[in-house]
């Protein structure tokens, strides 16, 4: 079903606050931001290194730890935050990235300009060109440019999905086709007309209908796979909202199991903890992206 059961506003509202339904959220957002000045602190990390002029335009690097002094580039892990588009930001999320430069991955994690400043359309062109960035850079610092995944969560899922439907030879001739190998969404949202409707977010994000034929993932043509390469997985938390999980299954059924060969709802978590859950080892979730990575 493209369209959400009810566009009730009221109904809207208690499905999309996902700050009202994680009444802790805010001591989750504590930890996270102790825990990740931790992890920039203790370093190696490149942090507010320029992708572009515009506003926020920045993104911190996290070199792979293992088998450093070997001669093979490694892997990168794109990660992009979520926030509903307007808020919270990359030093928020450094915590994630030793689980995975602790196995031999180079993490990425690039900012964006919020909404109300600058549109949803706005900020899928601004991840393409930091992802644009990498791809010509990352070399530079130890990460393999033909082996990027792209991760998000929230909003960040919207915008990782929306990645693999880049035309990349349109914005530059040295970008590959496939230069997204594969990506992962984390509660992903992929019809932007409920969240158009939706009350406690509209004023900010200014959704029209032409941004939601535009920028909803689940409304375009599925991405061309390649040999495997450029599948999507999807995965929600079991105890998130309907319409949350609803999404989860909408990308599925409208881009199909060829393209997102992983749909799942992870049992036990919510909106909130399961960005933690990417860092924990022996999680199911862990191992996707791991899997992901190839690490």
């Amino acid at each position: 079903m493209l369209t959400a059961p009810s566009l009730d506003p009221d109904w809207l509202n208690r499905e999309y606050n996902n700050r009202a339904l994680v009444p802790e959220h805010a001591d989750m957002f504590a930890r996270w931001a102790k825990a990740s000045a931790e992890v920039r602190q203790q370093g190696p990390a490149l942090v507010d290194v320029r992708y572009g002029h515009g506003l926020n335009e920045q993104l911190d690097i996290f070199p792979a730890q293992a088998g450093r002094g070997q001669r093979a580039l490694a892997p990168v892990l794109f990660f992009i935050h979520g926030g509903y588009w307007r808020s919270l930001d990359k030093a928020d999320h450094s915590f994630v990235a030793p689980a995975f430069t602790q196995q031999g991955a180079c993490v990425v994690m690039p900012n964006y300009a919020l909404c109300p400043a600058v549109t949803i359309p706005d900020i899928v062109m601004q991840m393409v060109q930091a992802l644009a960035w990498t791809y010509r850079h990352i070399a530079k610092h130890g990460g393999d440019p033909k082996r990027i995944s792209v991760v998000g969560h929230s909003a960040g899922g919207h915008l990782a999905t929306m990645l693999l439907l880049c035309r990349w030879a349109e914005v530059g001739a040295d970008l590959p086709a496939d230069l997204v190998k594969n990506a992962l969404s984390v509660s992903g949202l992929y019809d932007l007309e409920p969240v158009m409707h939706t009350p406690f977010v509209q004023p900010s994000l200014n959704i029209t209908p032409e941004q939601v034929a535009k920028a909803s993932p689940a409304r375009l043509p599925s991405p061309p796979v390649r040999a495997g390469r450029g599948s999507l997985a999807v995965v929600a938390g079991a105890n998130e909202s309907s319409e949350f999980r609803r999404h989860n299954r909408l990308i599925r059924d409208a881009w199909g199991p060829a393209v997102v060969p992983v749909c799942e709802e992870l049992p036990g978590l919510n909106h909130f903890n399961i960005v933690e859950a990417m860092a924990q080892p022996g999680h199911r979730l862990h191992r996707l992206l791991r899997d992901l990575l190839g690490v």
